[in-house]
């Protein structure tokens, strides 16, 4: 079965964006590898926000190649957006209803895993469904004392395992969870 990982950036106090909604705090490395994520995901979730400002991204002509590498193959991948927003015009699959049995059936199907890509809404709709196989977040060495929180609304507790934390030059710590009834299944994918 393929997994739905959830792979994004947060600042030290837990915001996925400044208050404006910049992103110009998150640090980029090779021994990230990004490229290596991106080749195990074959799908992309997005919410509606998220995907009108990502979704299909041009980076700046003058970016470095490894940059244009990245987006290229960011624009690559299959991509669903959910939103409640029925007339929203997207040039890829567009999915307003039944969120959790749309993507446990994409989650049945042939092919790599699944990257939640964002926003914060549909992260915790996905989150508050069971729908997140593994975490994969990456803290960065920054405090933006407001903006956006990685999480939002949430009544109840959730509780993770933790399976791997990479440390970078940056300072940057990335920590990959899975569900506590999901470990050795975590473990078995090279999670």
């Amino acid at each position: 079965m393929r997994k739905i990982v959830l792979d994004l950036a947060v600042s030290l106090d837990g915001f996925i964006e400044g208050p404006n909604g910049e992103i110009d705090w998150c640090i980029l490395e090779e021994d990230m590898d990004l490229p290596g994520f991106l080749s195990g995901i074959d799908t992309i979730f997005y919410g509606r926000d998220c995907y009108e400002q990502w979704g299909n991204f041009q980076p700046d002509p003058n970016s470095d190649e490894a940059e244009k590498q990245v987006w290229d193959a960011v624009r690559s991948k299959k991509k669903y957006v959910f939103s409640r927003n029925t007339n929203l015009k997207v040039k890829d699959t567009l999915v307003t209803t039944e969120v959790a049995k749309t993507a446990r059936e994409l989650r049945q199907q042939e092919g790599k895993d699944i990257w939640l890509y964002g926003g914060a809404k549909l992260i915790t709709t996905f989150l508050k469904l069971g729908l997140i196989d593994v975490y994969r977040i990456s803290v960065h060495p920054t405090v933006l004392g407001s903006g956006k929180p990685l999480f939002e609304d949430l009544k109840e507790r959730f509780h993770l395992n933790l399976i791997e934390v990479n440390r970078f030059r940056s300072g940057v710590v990335q920590l990959i969870y899975v569900n506590r009834d999901d470990t050795e299944i975590g473990r078995n994918r090279g999670f």
